[in-house]
């Protein structure tokens, strides 16, 4: 990562690395087994059959609650609409929750799905206990409650709860909104788009905060909420049957954001990336990234493709088992390498909360050898379609500016002239330019007059190469008009007609070269071009 940010140093604003987004299943530990559940109702609660109808009573009871919950704190309620993405729906809600600076469920959205629930079944054969009934594991469809709740520590959270004995809960929480909580409470500044941080006021401050999101916090915030919006139980319920929460990791993703400040170094960096990750990145190198040894016994994926998504930007992605590694661009701003993964077993790591920080460390080395991998390759040489660009017309507004030809000659000279003495403090006006150029190059005024050299700066001030001066009509070269001018006169006295003549017309004799530094470098760089030349034959 250090490799890849060093070599787009001029280019990144900021770079970071957090926890995107994470999915933990809250199981409740004390009524997961089937015999627990016999011993809860019979032994705790004095029922002696455990049917179907015992357990539909206190789902009715939670779905009952939950209904007089939304009534009495005026919480919107709703069935969920296939089709309909539920971020999208509550989000005006929530933009109200955070207008008024206020915590809390805002939204609740209720669904049929399958979910884990005991199957009872009247033993086969009589027993000695005519109570005794068969409860086994099953997953059937049942309603689900989605809660949409803003937390103060957490920012935006979602909690979904089931219904149906045993009440599995799971969480949907997001790093970024963990970050800007913090450095909202830090009184520092940011500029924060959907899902990324464009610009901040201390970047050691935002990757410190992102640090910040350990496990004794989220398990704090969940329990909290658990027990706030989960089914309820009795002081003596859980006294006797100690009630409790594993939560356990399900799906986690990792990021790196790369924030560039323009966009077109992106979209070329990102591109070129596809094009090298497709022919370059081998099972053998996508085993070393994820650091485990390519064997015949691996199960799951193990290919790169290239996604679009609905979004109509495109992804690439590197499967390995049942993780995968992403890049995409976003908003023209960023460039995010992230990984996912649905099992952890995949690294070796286990699934529980606590491990947390050990999923940090794992997650933090395989993006870091995914971005020493992309700077490898993209520290090349590319083509970069400068030339191409200015030759081209362009249109700022109603006016069009005709393209800049680098065979220009009036260019070539207006370009030497600017680069010689363009320095002067206060631009140059229109005719200290043109009484240069006809000194420079012995012009009459009608070999090169007036207003062909305003024409000629008119369309160097459209392609953003020159600059006026305040409001006075007085001109000097921008930045990328001092590259560009060094580019053409370098390409046309230093390389260009040098090195055409010795294709063309007079190749030099290696042993009668005199003792010149630059006729020596002309050597080798037409060695060089010849070796190129020989390379692309043979491929």
């Amino acid at each position: 990562m250090e490799l890849f940010a060093k070599l787009f140093d001029s280019l990144l604003v900021l770079v970071y690395h957090c926890f995107d987004r994470i999915v933990i299943h809250g199981y409740l530990s004390g009524l997961s087994r089937p015999e627990q559940v016999v011993y809860f109702f019979r032994e705790v609660l004095g029922i002696p059959v455990v049917d179907k109808e015992v357990l539909s009573r206190r789902t009715n009871d939670y779905q009952r609650w939950v209904e007089a919950y939304a009534r009495n704190h005026n919480i919107p309620i709703e069935w969920a609409d296939k089709g309909v993405r539920k971020e999208d729906h509550v989000l005006p809600a929530l933009r109200r929750r955070e207008k008024g600076n206020l915590c809390g469920v805002y939204f609740i959205f209720k669904s049929m799905e399958q979910g884990r629930t005991f199957r009872i079944t009247v033993p086969k054969y009589p027993t000695q206990d005519p109570n005794y009934r068969i409860l086994a594991h099953q997953r059937s469809r049942f309603t689900h409650y989605y809660f949409y709740v803003r937390d103060e520590v957490l920012g935006p959270i979602i909690v979904r709860v089931a219904s149906f004995f045993p009440f599995h809960a799971t969480y949907w929480l997001n790093g970024h909104s963990f970050i800007e909580r913090e450095l909202k409470r830090s009184g520092i500044g940011f500029h924060k788009n959907d899902n990324a941080f464009l610009a901040v006021d201390d970047v050691a401050a935002l990757q410190a905060a992102a640090d910040r999101l350990s496990p004794a916090l989220i398990r704090k915030q969940l329990d909290y909420w658990t027990f706030h919006l989960g089914p309820k139980f009795s002081k003596k319920e859980r006294g006797q049957m100690n009630l409790s929460r594993f939560y356990a990791i399900a799906q986690i993703e990792y990021c790196r954001n790369f924030i560039f400040k323009r966009h077109f170094p992106i979209h070329k960096i990102f591109e070129r990336s596809c094009e090298i990750g497709l022919w370059r990145l081998t099972a053998n190198r996508i085993s070393e990234i994820f650091g485990v040894r390519l064997h015949k016994r691996l199960r799951g994926k193990l290919a790169t493709v290239i996604d679009q998504i609905e979004h109509g930007h495109h992804v690439f992605r590197a499967y390995w088992k049942n993780a995968f590694l992403k890049q995409y661009e976003k908003f023209s701003r960023f460039l995010r390498n992230e990984l996912c993964s649905n099992n952890l077993r995949d690294f070796g790591l286990k699934k529980g909360l606590d491990h947390l920080d050990a999923v940090r460390k794992r997650f933090q080395t395989v993006t870091d050898r995914f971005a020493g991998f992309q700077a490898q390759c993209l520290n090349v040489h590319v083509d970069f379609p400068l030339l191409q660009r200015l030759a081209l017309p362009i249109t700022a507004g109603s006016v069009r500016y005709p393209g800049i030809k680098i065979h220009d000659t009036r260019i070539i000279r207006l370009l030497e002239v600017l680069l010689h003495g363009g320095n002067t403090v206060g631009g140059w006006t229109a005719k200290q330019i043109h009484s240069a150029v006809l000194t420079a190059f012995q012009l009459s005024p009608t070999a090169y007059g007036l207003n062909q050299l305003r024409y000629d700066l008119r369309k160097l001030k459209g392609h953003g190469l020159l600059q006026r001066e305040s409001r006075r009509y007085a001109y000097r070269l921008t930045p990328k008009g001092v590259q560009v001018g060094l580019l053409f006169l370098f390409f046309h006295k230093r390389l260009c007609g040098p090195l055409a003549n010795s294709r063309f017309h007079h190749k030099p004799q290696p042993e009668h070269r005199p003792h010149s530094k630059l006729e020596v470098a002309y050597h080798k760089a037409d060695k060089a071009i010849q070796d190129i030349v020989d390379l692309l034959a043979a491929a």
